[in-house]
């Protein structure tokens, strides 16, 4: 399995994960398992504000909230999934201090685990194409797209290829 990194460095109810569920099938990301003709998984992070590439392949943006100043428009997404973001209250507590990083990181992670219906459609989906994890935040090293990247590279590795 090849790893392709970037150069730069509350719960959650059932009405929200049938909603993401359903944002996913419409933007044609299957639900199911999916039989790979490959076993390279490529993810990386991106700031949104940095121009699109065709690099960038499927672009995902990860942050619950829509960043600041920019345009829907100019977004070049193809899907956002707010409900894979941390929840208000562990974005809020984190704050991007990097003293708080690992603590952030643990406590993301059992998010994640909790919502599994919120994350697995885009591991799958970087089993079949380069999938890039868009975020706003200013600091590129210690924010929760840099952590979900790592928590599905770990997730895929550890179940391999379907």
């Amino acid at each position: 399995m090849s790893i392709t990194t970037s150069t730069r460095t509350s719960r959650i109810q059932a009405a929200p994960l049938r909603r993401v569920s359903r944002r996913l099938r419409r933007a044609g990301v299957s639900l199911a398992a999916v039989t790979l003709q490959g076993d390279a998984v490529s993810i990386t992070v991106k700031r949104i504000y940095e121009a699109p590439s065709p690099k960038d392949g499927y672009r995902v943006l990860v942050d619950r909230l829509w960043p600041r100043g920019l345009k829907r428009e100019s977004a070049a997404l193809d899907l956002w999934v707010k409900e894979v973001g941390p929840s208000n209250e562990l974005r809020q507590w984190f704050g991007h201090e990097p003293t708080r990083w690992e603590g952030f990181r643990h406590r993301y992670a059992g998010e994640l685990d909790a919502a599994p219906e919120c994350w697995q459609t885009l591991a799958e989906k970087a089993r079949r194409e380069h999938v890039t994890l868009l975020f706003g935040a200013r600091d590129e090293e210690h924010n929760n797209a840099v952590a979900l990247k790592a928590y599905l590279e770990n997730y895929l590795s550890a179940h391999g290829s379907h």
